[in-house]
Parts: structure tokens; C-alpha cells; sequence
């Protein structure tokens, strides 16, 4: 059984595992602004290795699932954007990237649903950049809430917020342009 395909509709175990990735990410954000550092650094670990488990789960007992191609950057997004708005309200990480991250989100987001609006048949394949930039992106995160507990070299932190920040505004591009050639073709074969 564990080798089937799960239908659809069924919640599997990934599914689950994502789920309690998105209830983490308030209770990081709470710890945040309660100024407990440590335990935002535990929880964000744990939505971490949440991340991990589901995709390993999904691929190891094959239940990759619709759903959870929906859920899972959906949960990267909430956890990643409420991070950087947080942190950025509270000048841990600086404004400019703040803005770099959410906008990109809001900008692929508005793209998918204008997409959807239009019922174009829209399969979202992450980049290497893409993920890549979430890798950073989670690094950033990680080693700002690192640095809050232990002194981390202050040239350290701005070259990660730099790369962050171009990786984010690359991936950003790369799926704009993607986005666009998909609409033209969509377009011009009509």
C-alpha cells in the first residue's frame, strides 16, 4: 500500500507534516516579537526539519500528492514572509530586504492567480534558482536568529543579506519572464 499513489483528496502524511509547518509559523512569529530568541530559533529548526521530513516522506513511501504541491511552498511562503516582516519591523534584518522578499512573493502570487483567472493551465515547476533563493533566504533567517543568541561577525550577516537579497531579485525575474513566455505562447496559439 505504501507504494501506491495517494488519490487526490486524501490527506497523507507529508500533507500533515506541512500542516503543522504552517501552525509552527505563528507560534515563531509570537516568540519573535516576545523577544524569545531561543525558542523562535528551536521553532524555526523544527519548521526546518519539518520541511525536510515531508519532501523525504512524500518521496520515499511515494505520496506525493496535488495537495501537498500546493501546500508545501505555501508553507515556505507564511513561514519565510511572516520571518522577514517581523525581522524586519524589528531592524534584524534590514528593510530593503524585507521589501526584496515580500514583493517577489506577492508578485509571483498575483502572477499564478491572474493565470488562474484566466483558467490557463498553469504547472508551477520550481527553478534551481528558486530554490535556491529559499535556501538562502531560510540561512538568512536561521543565522540572524543565530546571531540574537551568539555574536556573529557583522560582515557575515550583510553578505548573507546581500545574496539573499540578489538571489530573491534573480529568482524573481527568472520566474516573471517564464511566466510571460508562457502567457505569449498561450496567446499566440489561440
Amino acid at each position: 500500500m505504501a507504494d501506491q499513489e495517494p488519490s487526490p483528496g486524501k490527506l497523507t502524511i507529508p500533507n500533515v507534516i506541512t500542516l503543522v509547518r504552517i501552525l509552527l509559523t505563528p507560534l515563531f512569529i509570537i516568540c519573535l516579537i516576545q523577544g524569545k530568541y531561543s525558542k523562535a530559533l528551536i521553532v524555526f529548526l523544527l519548521a526546518g526539519a519539518s520541511d525536510l521530513a515531508d519532501g523525504l516522506v512524500a518521496r520515499v513511501w511515494r505520496q506525493k500528492s496535488p495537495l501537498g504541491a500546493f501546500l508545501d511552498p505555501l508553507a515556505d511562503k507564511l513561514l519565510l514572509s511572516s520571518s522577514f516582516i517581523t525581522l524586519g519591523i524589528f531592524r534584524l534584518v534590514p528593510p530593503w530586504l524585507t521589501v526584496v522578499v515580500c514583493s517577489r512573493d506577492v508578485i509571483l502570487a498575483v502572477g499564478v492567480l491572474v493565470f488562474k483567472l484566466v483558467d490557463f493551465p498553469l504547472v508551477i515547476v520550481p527553478t534551481r534558482t528558486g530554490k535556491l533563493t529559499t535556501t538562502v533566504q531560510l540561512a538568512t533567517v536561521l543565522l540572524v536568529l543565530v546571531g540574537k543568541n551568539w555574536l556573529l561577525p557583522g560582515m557575515l550577516m550583510k553578505g548573507l543579506f546581500w545574496a539573499s537579497g540578489g538571489l530573491t531579485t534573480i529568482s524573481g525575474v527568472q520566474y516573471l519572464y517564464r511566466g510571460l513566455r508562457l502567457a505569449s505562447q498561450s496567446y499566440n496559439n489561440r
